[in-house]
């Protein structure tokens, strides 16, 4: 069986557990303490980061490179456009949530929030977790603007941008980090893709000493 060693709050595995989930492949998930630098997890990946996953024989890391494997190995349902631009767009956008919202929105907020404490590297700094709270406003907005001509973020179809999205989202959402009354359509776009079967057991996991909020499992908020 397919096993993806993974955080639970983590997006980038997110994003992958999302691509498996929707390409109707099983896995284990085994929860990898990745900075306490086990000596099996290094050979692993050296780089002491998740997700690793063991597939088809082959250990692979970096969640982009993984889920775009999956996209060429398993070619249905398709989260990758054929036409180049489209491509293109899809994955300018997994880059802008894996790159620029991931440094100003999640790694201020649940990195602080949670990491910080699972890792016992003392309390959140609060400059972070303010500047990662003015952030996220810009970045829903952002978001605004993309689905107000599109059915979903990256054009008309879901595509892996959507799972990225979705992935530091429901991160931030199972802290409370995210005011869905900013904006409704994305509020709307995110009840759609919560609404998946693929979703189910991101809205299942629980982090000890860190409760998820009613609404984080309610598909209608």
């Amino acid at each position: 069986m397919t096993r993806l060693y993974h955080v639970p709050l983590s997006p980038f595995c997110r994003k992958v557990r999302l691509t498996l989930a929707e390409k109707k492949v099983e896995v284990e998930l085994v929860e990898e303490r990745y900075w306490e630098q086990d000596p099996e997890f290094l050979r692993r990946n050296p780089a002491a980061k998740v997700p690793v996953i063991r597939l088809n024989g082959k250990t692979m890391t970096e969640s982009q490179a993984i889920c775009e494997y999956l996209e060429d190995t398993i070619p249905e349902p398709r989260l990758m456009p054929k036409d180049p631009e489209a491509r293109y767009e899809v994955r300018r956008l997994c880059a802008w949530f894996d790159d620029k919202f991931h440094a100003e929105v999640t790694s201020k907020l649940v990195y602080e929030r949670v990491n910080k404490k699972m890792m016992k590297q003392g309390y959140p700094d609060s400059k972070n977790v303010k500047f990662g709270a003015v952030r996220i406003k810009y970045h829903l907005d952002y978001m605004h603007w993309l689905l107000e001509s599109r059915r979903w973020l990256a054009g008309n179809e879901m595509t892996l941008a959507d799972f990225a999205a979705a992935a530091h989202l429901s991160s931030l959402d199972y802290i409370s980090d995210v005011d869905w009354n900013r904006s409704q359509t994305v509020k709307d776009w995110y009840a759609k893709i919560k609404s998946r079967p693929s979703f189910r057991s991101l809205l299942a996991d629980q982090v000890s000493g860190f409760p998820p909020p009613a609404h984080y499992a309610d598909l209608d908020f």
